[in-house]
């Protein structure tokens, strides 16, 4: 069965073939790096590196793209207050940023741009809305006409006229319209460039759509982010397309929904984070990653120490297993070079139903149980089998048991301990097994 994919642009189940053969360009907005990222933020870093790894596994080829914002009123104010220039808050949280992805299991992508490196960029695009007559200056602020685009509101299925009596219009709202959206904002403190519309810096919604058009030269496959990014981030960025490019920017719009903390969103400003860097080691990365991968991305999940304990158990069961396994076949000198293709097709069928993962979770624990099974009856040519399987369907999805083949000074002890049961010398098993406890093998 082809992959099936949820596209938020069209409300529905979409087959999913790339623009370009087998080339998928793929971008998803990163962060603003002002703060450290919650487990939350976390959500959408994992699923997509996932998205990435599991269209790979399918024959590919995948450039995926996320980017840096590296200019924003939230950095802006963080370098006051810390008396340091935006630059030095910007590094600071982008290193801090990756080595919270690197904890949870995710690489980093292919192409990570910053926004500080497309300035000029951005002001001939704003020039362009300009002359095409779709933006407008107000007092050294830029605005874009959302009037001019007919189906605004196409990705999230609002019609104008219900945005715009939701809208608030402060007093001396400089604006035509109350959707219209800065593209160039005048700003008289922080970092600033000059510009013809007046000292500035750029808008966060035109900053996404110049440096894709930079990177890709015209329409992508995926465009994806977090649920709460759908409007007005991601609208606003199909409303600039369309009025320069006449296409909405992507194929296919992906967005993932948000982990919740005790029923209420999670963020910084009512501090009910829990912050990624703050997991006790890499274990809880994986074991985060599990409890993200497993639950339907596009529902939000309400995060509580007893979901975490249960995918603790999941997590901790599946490394006995394998760990138990993979020294068996050690032992034997079993190699691991063939796979179950029935349990392999099973996978990329429940994948290729929008990520079926609750149906990847059964299949996961039968595998485990075959595994078990296999050990108990001593048929090591199924448990070879079912174990590479096991480890294949793991490294799709960027789960790490963090087990390692057994070395040759810990195979010899763990063989003479083996030997030594066998020969019901229990003393000098005893003994073995000790050093094998100390080496946490056992």
């Amino acid at each position: 069965m082809a992959l099936m994919i949820y596209n938020s642009l069209s409300n529905k189940l979409e087959e999913f073939k790339p623009i370009n053969g087998n080339k998928v360009n793929m971008y998803v907005c990163g962060p603003t790096v002002y703060n450290y990222i919650h487990i939350g933020n976390a959500r959408p870093v994992i699923f997509y590196d996932m998205m990435k790894r599991y269209l790979e596994f399918l024959g590919y080829e995948v450039t995926y793209a996320s980017n840096i914002t590296d200019v924003d009123d939230k950095i802006i104010k963080k370098a006051l207050e810390a008396n340091k220039s935006e630059k030095e808050i910007a590094s600071f949280y982008e290193e801090a940023f990756f080595e919270a992805t690197k904890m949870v299991g995710s690489k980093k992508p292919d192409l990570i741009p910053h926004a500080t490196d497309y300035i000029p960029e951005m002001i001939e695009f704003i020039n362009q809305l300009i002359e095409e007559g779709y933006a407008y200056v107000s007092d050294g602020d830029v605005f874009f006409r959302v009037g001019k685009i007919k189906d605004y509101g196409c990705l999230s299925n609002q019609v104008s006229e219900d945005l715009e009596s939701g809208a608030r219009i402060s007093v001396n709202d400089k604006k035509e319209n109350p959707l219209d959206f800065n593209l160039w904002k005048k700003t008289e403190e922080g970092i600033q460039w000059d510009s013809p519309f007046g000292k500035g810096r750029p808008g966060w919604h035109t900053e996404c759509v110049v440096m894709n058009h930079k990177l890709f030269n015209g329409m992508i496959d995926i465009h994806g982010g977090g649920m709460d990014l759908k409007f007005p981030h991601h609208e606003n960025e199909i409303a600039q397309c369309e009025a320069l490019y006449h296409n909405h920017l992507a194929k296919y719009w992906i967005h993932v929904g948000r982990l919740d903390l005790a029923g209420a969103k999670m963020s910084k400003s009512l501090g009910n984070c829990i912050y990624v860097k703050d997991l006790n080691n890499t274990k809880e990365g994986m074991i985060l990653r599990s409890l993200i991968l497993f639950s339907p991305y596009r529902s939000i999940i309400s995060f509580s120490e007893e979901l975490k304990s249960q995918y603790e158990k999941e997590y901790e069961k599946w490394q006995r297993t394998y760990k138990q396994a993979l020294y068996e076949c050690q032992y034997r000198n079993i190699e691991l070079t063939n796979i179950s293709y029935d349990d392999i097709e099973k996978f990329k069928e429940y994948m290729n139903q929008d990520f079926n993962v609750q149906n990847v979770l059964t299949l996961i624990t039968s595998l485990v149980k075959d595994i078990n099974t296999s050990l108990r009856s001593k048929n090591y040519e199924l448990l070879a089998i079912k174990l590479k399987t096991f480890k294949e369907i793991l490294d799709v999805l960027g789960i790490d048991l963090f087990i390692k083949p057994l070395t040759n000074e810990e195979l010899d002890i763990y063989s003479k301990w083996n030997e030594a049961r066998i020969n019901k010398d229990f003393e000098t098993a005893d003994i073995y097994r000790n050093k094998l406890v100390e080496w946490n093998i056992l």
